[in-house]
């Protein structure tokens, strides 16, 4: 166990103690201030006792407490996603598995719940990932011990894993950090991985894989940039699917996940509101059917802890990362928050929580009235069986329970649904009929989520075991026109049945339109240069002149140099002109055929050598496999780190790199945001943010660097007024 049994029960009846809460009207991330420091690397559910819990990676979440050491994947639990009670720690530090190898730090905790058990797996940092399960979300904690060794088959690190149940009852685990992410299918109760380990994606600093399901497509989510680099932390959430859990995986621009280019398919990026570097993501539901995008990011005013003492006795400088959640929409196929509008920072609608008919059972019946009878904070029955909510719902509505049993399920009006394990089907009847053939594995006497879904005339019923956007069965029909609504019910159509968590609400209306892209001005002619003469136009200079720089055929010729502008390497040459007062857009459009590490050409944002923004087609190594590189859309900020006061670089990453791209920086208001093109005419404007306040003399930049072999050609630089 991971603490006593005494300390988990006063732990845990200390937490029943607490009031339950009606749904906050809104919120303001993030969403664990005042309860925890920090809390990376966010894993969620929603139990069966009807509360939220999120776990978290080893962390000092309690810093400003006094405290200078960690906690062992800590846990916190809420009734409304908003406001969260620490609940305890999967293991104590005076706990560890004997097992574990030496200076390790658990990371990244997911979590599962089937065959009455929630399955929790965590990262070794020291590579390996292990299990614990426990019939209560928040322990004790039963070891199982390591189901992926650390030497896995991935060509990456054995970190970052998340489970997935598909349609056939059928367990996954995908796992993989720097730069690969892999899958393998599991044995059947879930506890190893059985199957052939499939490469599914390539990326630098790629990592954090988390898989669901939906409308037949298979969703990739992961980040990549750096997570845990305090204010320059360029982690960014993106997106790819697929028709099948192994792959292949496509962004939404058909770029395969394994090929070797950076990918598009931005679900979160930092948008320059004190927000930086998002990612590492879980998926939430609320009670209306609206997905809550959980992840942690870093605020940029307050990055960094002070050093504190690691689980593993190490002294450790680490980032202050917390817990957020923001609105996740699906528009034309694909999740993208706020519809694309990047973290909140201010109030904004929370999700919805409280049930508007309908109970959690913890004390009694709740007013529903029939044959199933009140019991140990659920409905239960011994035979066939309805009990009735007092008070009926109409109009678009989701309705959801938890059932267990012979034949358990819950109703609507004249509609009901149900687990029918003499059939081994999940029924829908009453004004339409219909049913899905459940999984061979499927186990009737552990808790299921049962759904019913309506929206106008179309009726979707469907069953999980966790909620976490991966159903095992589904049912979709078309409702009469007549059909009005009713009470909802909990119902046994033979046998033993439990019900519980029971309730109604109105349905989320979904967003189906992403937030409008930034606008581009009028062209500054006396700012820009379409390099149509034999030499640069007035306004330009050089920091350390490149004598191999020329320009022909209507483009600027530059050779890659040997030199590089990083830290302390500042030996490239740089060709700047002046920047425009006020905000501004540069662009250029960039033909490059690097194909050596750290080869790259573009546009800098420059104030000096050791404070300056870079834009640029960069050539990078793929972890795992020497002697092969990646065609990367890179975008770094360089300054000083005020934690450290020593120069810091990090990177972000946007989409695909091919050979000729167009490439655009906007400056305003102190804040850059990056947007690329295949053609010139579709920008892709969705990636990272960099925060830069204007220096007196800000300059705008072309580079070509980081070893000589490759050519860049500029076909123009561009600068527009930002509207």
């Amino acid at each position: 166990m991971a603490r006593s049994l005494w300390a988990f029960i006063l732990l845990f009846t200390s937490f029943l103690a607490c009031p339950a809460q009606a749904s906050a009207a809104t919120y303001t991330n993030p969403v664990s201030a005042g309860t925890v420091d920090t809390f990376p690397d966010p894993a969620m559910i929603k139990a069966k006792d009807g509360k939220w819990y999120a776990y978290g990676t080893t962390n000092p979440i309690f810093n400003s407490k006094g405290e200078t050491g960690e906690h062992i994947l800590p846990t916190i639990a809420s009734t409304d996603l908003v406001h969260w009670t620490y609940v305890g720690d999967v293991f104590a530090l005076t706990a560890k598995p004997s097992w574990w190898p030496a200076a390790t730090r658990p990371w990244a905790p997911d979590v599962r719940f089937y065959n009455n058990l929630y399955h929790l797996t965590y990262a070794l940092s020291v590579g390996g990932i292990g299990l614990v399960t426990s019939p209560n979300p928040a322990g004790p904690w039963t070891d199982r011990g390591m189901i992926v060794p650390a030497s896995s088959g991935c060509p990456s690190g054995t970190i970052d894993q998340a489970m997935f149940t598909d349609t056939d009852g059928s367990y996954y685990l995908y796992w993989g950090s720097y730069d690969t992410i892999c899958v393998a299918r599991m044995n059947a109760d879930g506890t190893a991985i059985s199957g052939a380990v499939t490469q599914i994606g390539h990326g630098r600093r790629m990592e954090g894989g988390f898989v669901v399901h939906r409308d037949g497509f298979y969703y990739l989510f992961y980040s990549d940039g750096g997570c845990c680099d305090g204010a320059f932390s360029g982690y960014t959430v993106k997106v790819g699917r697929a028709t099948s859990p192994l792959g292949p995986f496509t962004s939404p621009t058909g770029v395969a996940l394994t090929d070797l280019t950076s990918k598009d398919g931005v679900v979160l990026a930092a948008t320059g509101n004190g927000w930086v570097g998002p990612g590492h993501n879980a998926i939430a539901t609320d009670l209306a059917g609206q997905d809550w995008l959980v992840y942690h990011a870093i605020p940029q005013s307050t990055p960094d802890f002070p050093p504190v003492t690691g689980a593993n006795g190490a002294t450790l400088n680490l980032t202050r990362r917390p817990l957020m959640i923001d609105r996740l929409d699906w528009i034309n196929g694909w999740p993208v928050v706020r519809a694309g509008a990047g973290p909140s920072s201010s109030a904004v609608a929370a999700p919805l929580t409280t049930w508007t008919v309908g109970s959690t059972f913890d004390t009694d019946t709740a007013g529903f009235t029939g044959g199933f009878t009140w019991s140990s904070g659920a409905l239960t029955s011994s035979a066939a069986a309805v009990s009735g909510s007092a008070s009926a719902i109409s109009g678009n509505v989701r309705i959801e329970g938890d059932v267990r049993g012979t034949a358990a399920g819950i109703g609507y009006g004249t509609l009901t649904a149900w687990l029918d394990s003499a059939t081994k089907r999940l029924v829908v009847d009453g004004p339409v009929n219909g049913a899905a053939v459940l999984p061979a594995n499927f186990n009737y006497q552990s808790w299921h989520t049962l759904v019913l879904q309506r929206r106008g005339t179309a009726l979707t019923v469907s069953v999980s075991a966790d909620r976490l956007l991966e159903d095992t069965g589904t049912v979709s029909l078309t409702l009469p026109a007549s059909f009005t609504g009713g009470k909802i019910a909990a119902v046994s159509r033979s046998g033993a049945a439990e019900v519980d968590n029971l309730g109604a609400v109105p349905l989320y209306t979904p967003v189906t339109q992403r937030v409008a892209d930034p606008a581009v001005g009028a062209l500054l002619p006396a700012y820009s240069d379409e390099f149509n003469g034999s030499s640069p136009g007035t306004g330009w200079s050089w920091v350390r002149p490149d004598d191999t720089a020329t320009v022909a055929g209507g483009s600027l010729v530059r050779p890659t140099q040997a030199g590089d502008l990083a830290l302390a390497s500042n030996s490239a040459g740089v060709l700047l002109r002046d920047a425009p007062a006020g905000s501004f857009v540069a662009e250029t459009k960039v033909q490059f055929d690097g194909v050596r590490s750290n080869q790259q050409a573009g546009l800098v944002l420059y104030d000096n050598d050791d404070r300056f923004l870079k834009l640029a087609h960069s050539v990078l190594p793929l972890s795992g496999f020497a002697g092969t590189f990646l065609q990367q859309t890179e975008f770094t900020k360089e300054d000083t780190r005020a934690s450290t006061g020593a120069l810091f670089s990090g990177p972000s990453f946007g989409g695909p790199a091919p050979s000729t791209m167009w490439l655009r920086l906007r400056y305003a208001n102190g804040v850059a945001r990056m947007a690329t093109s295949r053609d010139g005419v579709t920008w892709d404007w969705s990636g990272n943010a960099w925060t830069l306040s204007r220096p007196a003399a800000l300059k705008i930049g072309v580079v070509a660097m980081g070893g000589t072999g490759a050519t860049a050609r500029f076909d123009y630089v561009r600068v527009y007024a930002a509207s």
